[in-house]
């Protein structure tokens, strides 16, 4: 039995959800999200709750059904609070500050590296040290924050490069005579 799936999703007021089929729209203050379901699962809209139930007790419906539930309560809180990812740079010399919607980053190359972010996400430096990914989709958020960091992961000696806030980048010693 999974412990996540037979927890019912709780929809917070100025929330609505419709099902139809095996896709479940969420309306909310935010946006619209929608998660299309598998065949081995059942959706049901109640009042201010949607439940999840497997079909069958095969292997693959068991799985399902707790992804099914973490997937729509995902769809729930990105509509009411949204997803955010912080990145904090570190290095002398490194920076990123947004020009119009493209975000520009200073990373110790021959060359400035440009990055617009797509559509659902919103990018934002309030400092020249610190970029700020915001979204209602966790996966986009996510994947965004990943792309930035690509740029210029920490390294492990001096800790230069873009980090998630508070990640911990294990040190290594230099080189010794």
């Amino acid at each position: 039995m999974s412990r996540i799936g037979k927890k019912p999703v709780d929809l917070p007021s100025g929330v609505s959800a419709s099902v139809s089929g095996q896709t479940i729209e969420v309306k909310g203050p935010k946006g619209t999200r929608s998660f299309n379901a598998t065949d081995d699962v059942t959706l049901k809209v109640g009042d201010n709750v949607i439940t999840i139930e497997p079909r069958g007790k095969s292997k693959r419906a068991r799985q399902q059904w707790g992804m099914s539930r973490t997937q729509i309560q995902n769809c729930v809180t990105g509509v009411t609070e949204g997803f955010k990812k912080e990145l904090e740079i570190q290095g002398v010399g490194y920076r990123a500050q947004m020009q119009g919607n493209t975000l520009k980053l200073n990373l110790g190359l021959s060359h400035d590296v440009d990055y617009t972010a797509p559509d659902g996400v919103t990018v934002t430096a309030p400092k020249q040290t610190e970029i700020i990914v915001e979204g209602i989709d966790e996966q986009l958020v996510g994947q965004v924050a990943a792309n930035i960091r690509q740029w210029r992961k920490p390294e492990p000696y001096k800790g230069k490069g873009i980090r998630y806030k508070g990640e911990f980048v294990f040190r290594k010693e230099g080189k010794k005579k």
